[in-house]
């Protein structure tokens, strides 16, 4: 992986190389393939035959009817109505479930295009501040040494000297858990790139951007959509359509069945008159015990449609409060950033002043350490605020089942190409640049 790997490029190498989004894409190639064999089954049977029968002697008793050496062959066509309806909505149903796996897809790469963006904002902020972290380190531990030298050459107060010693380790265990809680997310962001561990790449490190970010905020008109396109209520629409196809299914099962059949026959005995013929028939078969079953399959059938109902419910219920939740979020991720922005600005501010003081020789290292930390950790704060900020907008988008990626993009092509498509998809606020709702199938 050569040169830094912006937003849209992380999000384009996870739709191409994540293992999760690669299992569930051919699962659906696999859903479809057998659909596409179910659909086989509806068609008629064509089945060829051979024999061959001989005997050492011939039965003397009775006039001989056939030769002692028999060659037969046959070519039957054979078509069963019932077979055929019952392929029919079986194949009608295996069309579904490759729905519902596309659905499923389509959930599992919503959530790792999530994933992605929280990761890359957390390690974008780690890259920023990683030189400022190792530079305040080095100075936290040559103040250490200083201080513990003044300590034990007695050219202080034991008390005080322990007192500045405590805020300096203080100062590191501060800096050592940032570092912890930012230089994560860059691993995690490789696991989602599907990149070896260990590999080293940098991220391009962008400005904030303006957070006066376009928000839908018609709470109604939200619902609908989230309704409409959740890949969650399309699976139990898909199912509904499945159950309601079972019923057609269990009807035909008990109807009789009937089967057609044409054939073409040879057989080489010389003692009959004609040795190759065709021939034609119909047959009619019921089995009175599929009669007998059938109330017990209407209720289990029934019974399926009053799950799938209360699923349904659930599932509009509980996306709806995810929508409304997902806006609220964002509302008050967005005053968090003002004040962690108001903060650190003010941190900065103060660290100006006491810069100046330290050089005027009006205060100690020890304020300017205590400042320099407090700067650093406003800093880191913002970063993960505005992180926290991106994740809630895209947030709403994915509580809206809108997909984080055009309808065409295609993971055969490279990886420019798609970042490139997901760049001119996406505003420079890091969000859809219009709600677009894929109708379902």
């Amino acid at each position: 992986m050569t040169g830094s790997v912006d937003l849209y490029q992380a999000m384009a190498r996870a739709l191409k190389y994540n293992l999760d989004t690669k299992v569930e894409i051919m699962q659906a190639a696999l859903k479809t393939r057998e659909a596409d064999l179910v659909s086989y089954s509806a068609l008629p049977k064509v089945v060829a035959g051979a024999g061959y029968a001989g005997r050492n002697e011939a039965d003397a008793s009775t006039p001989s009817t056939r030769d002692d050496n028999i060659r037969t062959a046959d070519l039957t066509f054979s078509w069963n109505i019932l077979d055929f309806g019952l392929s029919y909505v079986r194949a009608k149903q295996a069309a579904d479930q490759a729905l519902i796996q596309e659905e499923m897809k389509r959930r599992i790469v919503n959530k790792v295009i999530e994933d992605v963006r929280t990761a890359y904002w957390r390690a974008v902020s780690y890259q920023r501040l990683v030189g400022r972290m190792r530079a305040l380190e080095n100075r936290v531990a040559r103040a250490l040494r200083d201080t513990r030298g003044l300590s034990s050459g007695g050219e202080s107060s034991p008390l005080v000297a322990l007192t500045y010693e405590r805020e300096l380790i203080e100062v590191k265990r501060e800096v050592e858990m940032l570092e912890g809680e930012l230089k994560v997310a860059k691993s995690q962001l490789a696991a989602l790139m599907n990149v070896t561990p260990g590999t080293h790449f940098t991220l391009t490190v962008p400005k904030r951007a303006s957070t006066k970010l376009a928000v839908p905020d018609n709470m109604p008109e939200m619902f609908r959509i989230a309704v409409e396109n959740r890949p969650e209520m399309r699976e139990v629409a898909y199912r509904t359509r499945i159950n309601e196809k079972e019923v057609n299914a269990a009807l035909l099962d008990i109807l009789p069945g009937f089967n057609v059949y044409a054939g073409a026959n040879y057989d080489s005995n010389e003692f009959i008159s004609t040795n190759d013929w065709l021939s034609w028939g119909t047959k009619v078969s019921f089995n009175a015990m599929k009669l007998v079953s059938m109330p017990a399959v209407s209720k289990k059938i029934e019974a399926e449609k009053e799950v799938l109902d209360a699923r349904a419910l659930s599932v509009a219920m509980a996306i709806m409060t995810q929508v409304h939740i997902s806006r609220v979020r964002y509302g008050h991720l967005k005053k968090s950033y003002g004040t962690a922005a108001a903060l650190s600005n003010v941190s900065h501010r103060i660290l100006k002043q006491v810069r100046d003081e330290t050089t005027a020789q009006r205060t100690s290292e020890q304020i300017l350490i205590r400042e320099e930390m407090n700067a650093l950790l406003a800093d880191a704060k913002l970063d993960m605020a505005y992180a926290d900020l991106q994740n809630a907008y895209a947030n709403i988008y994915a509580s809206l089942g809108v997909d984080p990626f055009p309808a065409g993009l295609s993971t055969a092509s490279s990886v420019e190409q798609m970042a490139a498509q997901l760049r001119t998809m996406w505003t420079d606020g890091g969000g859809p640049a219009k709600i677009e709702v894929i109708a379902a199938k």
